[in-house]
């Protein structure tokens, strides 16, 4: 199998026990990189990860890190700095939801996904560019399209993500020049835990808009992801690509 990545890529996703995280981690390793995978809480679900990146040959590095906590994030990318000595690829895929309608939502609900999707964004950003800093390398932040258009219930989750969104734009700008590339991946409906939480209506009346018709696949995010960290996509910077069956307009 031919590879985009060149032998012993180094790669950190956070988020990466399940889901969207853990296909981008696998897809990753599939294509030539060794991946420290980034948990918060599920050590059992990371090591399963590990596991099959390893049966593919590659070196998988479970980190544990509270991705809105400085400190902890601080201390995961010195634990990936002693082990690797580098860092070429960060996926930023970390996120949480707490829904409700704006009026009715508390302060503690607005914190914590604000708190982990948008400043756990800026805390891992930080330290991918700072490690990147003097040789380069690729960021890719995974939002969401509740980032651009927007969606009922979603006000916390909406704010944050399209603040993620704005921030990779800036950074892009910001990093060309020392040849990092930043870039931004917004799945819409995706097939994983999180979406299930919608209610059977809600989805409903979702796939009735997505001109494809179904739900996507963690899988199919996953490779926007690591075609955008890879250097095929070597002159592609500050863009946010869609993985969203066609459901927001270009």
């Amino acid at each position: 199998m031919s590879t985009l990545f060149a032998e012993g890529t180094k790669a950190l996703v956070t988020g990466a026990s399940r889901g969207i995280g853990a296909a981008i981690a696998l897809t990753l390793a599939e294509h030539g990189c060794d991946v420290a995978l980034n948990y918060r809480s599920n050590a059992a679900k990371a090591e399963e990860v590990a596991e099959r990146i390893r049966e593919l040959g590659r070196e998988a590095l479970p980190v544990r890190a509270d991705v809105s906590d400085e400190a902890q994030v601080a201390a995961m990318y010195k634990q990936l700095k002693a082990a690797w000595g580098r860092l070429d690829v960060a996926v930023l895929n970390s996120g949480v939801t707490a829904d409700g309608h704006l009026a009715a939502m508390s302060s503690a609900k607005w914190q914590e996904v604000v708190g982990t999707n948008l400043t756990g964004a800026f805390y891992t950003a930080r330290e991918a560019t700072k490690q990147m800093y003097a040789s380069g390398g690729a960021i890719v932040f995974i939002a969401s399209t509740s980032g651009i258009a927007g969606r009922a219930g979603q006000a916390n989750y909406a704010a944050s993500k399209g603040g993620v969104i704005a921030m990779a734009k800036t950074l892009s700008y910001e990093v060309a020049p020392r040849g990092i590339r930043v870039n931004v991946v917004a799945p819409g409906f995706i097939d994983t835990d999180m979406v299930k939480k919608v209610p059977p209506a809600h989805m409903k009346e979702a796939l009735q808009v997505i001109p494809m018709g179904r739900m996507g696949t963690a899988a199919e995010v996953a490779q926007a992801a690591v075609f955008l960290a890879a250097p095929a996509a070597s002159y592609i910077t500050g863009k946010v690509l869609t993985v969203d069956g066609g459901m927001i307009p270009n």
